[in-house]
This record gives structure tokens, sequence and C-alpha cells, in this order.
């Protein structure tokens, strides 16, 4: 390898920064954190970077005598020969060195940082290919929570209770490997720290005692993997059983844990592979098993997705849960079809309804949703579009109001149908959508042919 990684300590040293634009402005972004003084040397410095108090500007050209007393010296300028300059004179003196843009001027470079302090994750192509570096970290962003710092912080708290309580190493790091993949980290991700530092210390006193599980109430989305959170994906990859709905598809599914336990919990119209019930009494059963339960739902839960029932009964067992809200089907498949909810010229808010009530009778307060100026989404209504477009009319709703049907929206398999309140259900006859299908019902629908961004393909 052409460099060894190190971490310096640069609090309270002095680093030289020559140069005062925009290359030396990102340099300066990044060293004012290692909680450094800077000295900025340049003809001309940037305002924003005479505003930082870490830093010491003086207006002129760099001479040899800048580097008295400097830890580190940062060569920022998009002038080669000042940068030979500096490096050789830094070299001379036995002063670390980075000039931007070339590495072969450098003693050290400054690499990509996932930042979760005190955590801290570096990343170099040597400078090579410093984008691939940044892509890399991009991934990493995604994949470590914010929350890690908070999580090594309650960990450094604890590590020399941890030392006294276990004399063997390998029992220390058994234990660690637990409190740091168990529920102690699951409470700090979700921001109860203090509840994480009660837990684990629970855990110190008590190591061989038996921990209850938690449940994860998570969102999967309209159906495309992408949009999925990034909290929803790792609690996907920790748990230890999964409960799944109908309406999650395969590409969601494969990117759960590999080894947990999936069971198909699944319902849709007059057909409940699990009644309910059922499913809210396994969620409790499961987790009192001390397992970390997924309950895996399409959409959003807390929409029409029977998630505060569910929670409901694990509150009332005193099961700890966490709730991740996903993309409901309403924007996902608006967004897809190029269909905006609300638009200052057709509508000023939007309803959510579902197409058929619990007693499975569609009694809706029809006069408020013929209103006009406004968007109504009907979840679980294709069995009842026919009703839908009468009742809409008959109080009040233009004839000629547009309507779109979404199936299977977000999805590689997404099609389209569009028409009126008038002709919509003629119009689905010869070709009729299959659930899961969301309809639209506005002015706004009539934008989908100007902002229809993804390729619909349409069914009529």
């Amino acid at each position: 390898m052409h460099y060894f990684p190190l971490f310096h300590r640069l609090q309270d040293k002095t680093v030289l920064v020559v140069g005062g634009g925009d290359i030396a402005l990102r340099k300066i972004s990044l060293l004012r954190r290692a909680g450094c003084r800077l000295t900025v040397v340049a003809p001309t410095i940037l305002k924003t970077i005479q505003d930082w108090p870490e830093c010491t500007c003086i207006e002129r050209g760099y001479v040899e005598s800048d580097l008295d007393g400097v830890e580190l010296v940062v060569a920022a300028t998009d002038d080669d020969a000042l940068n030979r300059t500096v490096s050789a004179n830094a070299r001379a003196r036995r002063v670390l060195v980075n000039v931007v843009d070339s590495p072969d001027l450098c003693d050290v470079i400054f690499p990509s940082i996932v930042d979760r302090d005190p955590l801290l994750i570096a990343i170099t192509s040597s400078g090579q290919a410093p984008v691939l570096a940044r892509s890399i970290r991009a991934k990493l962003e995604s994949t470590i929570p914010a929350s890690y710092g908070q999580l090594a912080q309650l960990a450094a708290r604890f590590r020399n209770a941890v030392k006294a309580r276990f004399s063997q190493l390998d029992q220390r790091r058994y234990f660690w490997e637990k409190v740091l993949n168990g529920t102690v980290a699951e409470h700090v991700y979700a921001g109860r720290v203090q509840q994480a530092e009660q837990e684990l210390q629970r855990q110190l006193d008590a190591p061989d005692q038996a921990q209850l599980g938690e449940v994860y109430l998570v969102g999967a989305g309209p159906g495309d993997p992408d949009l999925l959170t990034f909290k929803a994906l790792r609690l996907m990859q920790q748990a230890d059983v999964v409960l799944h709905d109908r309406l999650v598809p395969d590409a969601i599914l494969d990117l759960v844990r590999r080894d947990a336990e999936r069971l198909y919990v699944g319902k849709k119209r007059s057909d409940h592979a699990v009644p309910q019930q059922d499913i809210n009494q396994l969620l409790v059963d499961l987790a009192q098993q001390g397992k970390r339960v997924l309950r895996l739902k399409g959409g959003d839960p807390f929409i029409f997705g029977r998630g505060g029932e569910e929670i409901d009964l694990l509150a009332a067992n005193g099961i700890p849960f966490q709730v991740v809200p996903g993309i409901t089907a309403a924007s996902g498949c608006a967004s897809y079809t190029g269909i905006p909810l609300t638009h200052r010229d057709y509508a000023q808010s939007v309803r959510f309804v579902t197409g058929h009530l619990k007693d499975g009778s569609l009694n809706l307060p029809w006069a408020e949703l013929a209103s006009p100026q406004q968007t109504v989404v009907f979840y679980m209504g294709l069995v009842g579009l026919p009703t839908i477009c009468q009742q809409l009319i008959q109080h009040g709703r233009s004839p000629d109001t547009p309507i779109a049907l979404v199936q299977k929206g977000t999805t590689p398999d997404q099609r389209l149908w569009i028409g009126t309140l008038a002709t919509m259900p003629t119009l689905i006859e010869a070709d009729p959508p299959q659930a899961p299908t969301l309809t639209i019902v506005g002015e706004v629908v009539s934008l989908h042919e100007r902002l229809n961004w993804a390729g619909t393909v349409t069914g009529l």
C-alpha cells in the first residue's frame, strides 16, 4: 500500500493553509471540525473564511517562515509552482504536507470521511480516484446511522465497568457483541439514550437474564425498493423473524436478513391468511420469546395499514416497539404517474379514503368527497369503483372529473388507466385492472400527460 492509515490528533495544533479561494474553503471546512488553529495565507481570502473564528487570515503572499511552529501545511492554490515550493519547503523542515490534487507532492492525503464522532471511517484511493472514494463513502453513509456516535459514547462510559465485571477478554467481547447488536443499540438509534443506559446497566448486573424482544413496525412503501428509508433497511437486516403482507414484493423481501424466519400473514378481500387479532397476538408472543420481530407492511403502517391496532396490544403487554413510516401508496403512485396530489390551480387539499369500511359497506361522506378543488384518493376501492363514480356524480362532482387508476404503482409492472367519473366504469370492462390498484379523483389527473416522467404504461 502507498499510504499507511493513521488518525492524527490536531486538537489545538497549528495548521497552515496556503490559499484563500474555493479550493482552500473545502479543506478548511473539514479541518475546522478537528479543533485545530488555522492560519490562512493568500493575497485574497474569501469572506466566508475570514468570518470563521478558528482562522487567522493573512492577506499576502506565502513566505517560508509561515511554516514556523506548524504541525501540518495544506497547499490549496491553483498555482502549480507555488504548490511545489510549499511542498519542498515543508519536506525540508519535516512538516507534514498536503497539496490538493497532487499526490506526488503530498506526505499525507485527505480521505473521504464518514463522521460519527467518536467513530470515524476514512476511505482513500491513495489520491488516484477520489470520486470513487467519495462514492464508497456515500454508500457507507446510507448504512451507518448518525446515532452510532452516541452508541460509541455510551460504550465508552461503561468500558471500565465491563472490564471490572468480566475478567476474560472473550467474556467482554461476547458481552459487547450482544449489547451493540441488541436492545441497547436500538434504544440509542431510536433516541432513547436514557433507556439504553438503564438497559445496559441491567444487562451488566444480570448478564444471563433472558431479554425481552422488540417489534419493528416498518412501512415497506408502495413497491420500489429504492424508496425504503435507511432505518427500514437497517431493521430489516437485524430482525430474527419477519411477518410480511401480501403487498410486500419479493424485491423488498430479498433485502431482509437471509437467515430470518419469514411468516406470511397477508390479507386480501375476503381472504385473510391469518386473522388480524392472531397477528397482533403473534407479535406479542414472539417478542416475549426474546426475538427481534419485523412487521413489514406495504405502504405506511399508519395509513390504512392497521398498524395502530398491532402496537396497541404491544403497548398493553409492555413490549418495546418502533414504528418506521413508509411512503404511502398515494404518494408513490401519484409521483410515478406524474399526478401531483395538490396544485394551486386545481386542488388545495387532498383526502385519503378507504374504498370499503370495516363492515364492507361504502357508506362514506359523499357530499364532502364531492367538493371541488380537492383530490380524493381511494385505497382498496377497485371492487366498489362503479359505486364510487356514481355517488360522486350524484353528490355534485362533475361527470367530466378526471380519474386515474394506478395498478402496482412504482414497480416495473405499473399500469395506468385514465378516464372520467362518467366513463371509467365502462372503460375498464374490456381490460380490468387487478389489485393492488389505487384510485385518484380530481383535476390534477389531467396533468399526467405533461408530467409523466416515469414512462408509465397506460392501460387504455
